[in-house]
């Protein structure tokens, strides 16, 4: 691994705002495939089944893509060319949508363009923590721009098809995706102190850590509750629209709850004060299947 010393903009100071642009153009997207993927699908033709299945191919790539990149960029130490290599070939891969819409040719888009995406979140996450250097209470107030950014995308999107039809999806998707990729070379670089070898060997692997029975107990937590949103996600927007919900009814709807993102990043240094991380978590998972509940109604 390669040690190197935090470093950012020639005069000291903070990037906060080509940090947030960068944030709020990459939750752009998020809010433009979540909320709208399975509809442009549904558009296409496919039937439920086959929805589900190309959505959850990114899902996949989530679970691989993270862990070679991070490799590759604990390894190199070069996370910022990861980030905007990244970026340039999720932009190529996803393009490659617009030559066919067969379903083994969007199988494979999705899988390409994903494990590009995956690889740029994780990596920027470190650039930006490295900036924050004795500054990371004031990461929420970066990372809220990425939810505001979410919120435009499915507030102005759902407006748009209404009125729209839903073949303009990808390339809305590209305009974004290229935003994402000009806004990486904004962002200047910086590096993360590295750990000495004697403190990695103290702390051991990751399985060795998995093996910690409060790990594996948080580990399982999470993912029942990612498990939980998988339907959510894929089928919420066909659900409302259903049940007769305008398209842009169905973005508002959308926002609503990011906004609820909003405010809690903006309280959670306060909430973390007077509570410990069991206790939010404990309270959020019990909040999460109290929205279930109340989404079936």
């Amino acid at each position: 691994m390669r040690s190197a010393s935090v470093t950012s903009t020639p005069d000291g100071q903070l990037p906060y705002w080509r940090l947030s642009g960068f944030y709020v153009c990459y939750f752009a997207l998020l809010g433009s495939v979540a909320p709208f993927m399975a509809l442009y699908l549904h558009h296409l033709g496919f039937a439920s089944a086959r929805i589900g299945e190309l959505v959850a191919i990114p899902m996949l790539m989530r679970c691989v893509a993270p862990n070679i990149w991070g490799w590759l960029g604990d390894y190199t130490g070069r996370r910022l060319l990861i980030v905007r290599f990244g970026a340039l070939c999720t932009l190529l891969a996803f393009s490659l949508i617009l030559i066919d819409k067969s379903y083994a040719w969007l199988a494979m888009v999705m899988a390409l363009y994903a494990f590009f995406w995956h690889a740029i979140l994780p990596q920027f996450e470190v650039i930006t923590l490295a900036h924050l250097q004795g500054q990371t209470s004031r990461y929420s107030q970066i990372r809220l721009w990425g939810s505001i950014g979410f919120i435009l995308a499915v507030v102005v999107l759902g407006r748009v098809f209404e009125g729209f039809s839903l073949d303009l999806f990808p390339y809305i998707l590209l305009a974004i995706m290229a935003g994402i990729a000009v806004s990486s070379w904004w962002v200047p670089n910086a590096q993360p102190l590295t750990s000495t070898p004697q403190a990695e060997a103290q702390a051991g692997g990751f399985f060795k850590q998995l093996m910690r029975p409060g790990v594996w107990v948080f580990y399982a937590s999470v993912a029942l509750m990612v498990l939980s949103h998988g339907p959510y996600y894929t089928f919420l927007t066909l659900h409302l629209e259903t049940l007769g919900y305008s398209r842009g009814l169905i973005g508002m709807l959308w926002a609503v709850g990011v906004v609820a993102e909003v405010l809690m990043f903006m309280a959670m240094s306060r909430i973390l004060h007077r509570f410990s991380v069991r206790q939010v978590l404990f309270a959020s998972f019990l909040l999460a299947a109290l929205r279930w509940l109340l989404l079936g109604l």
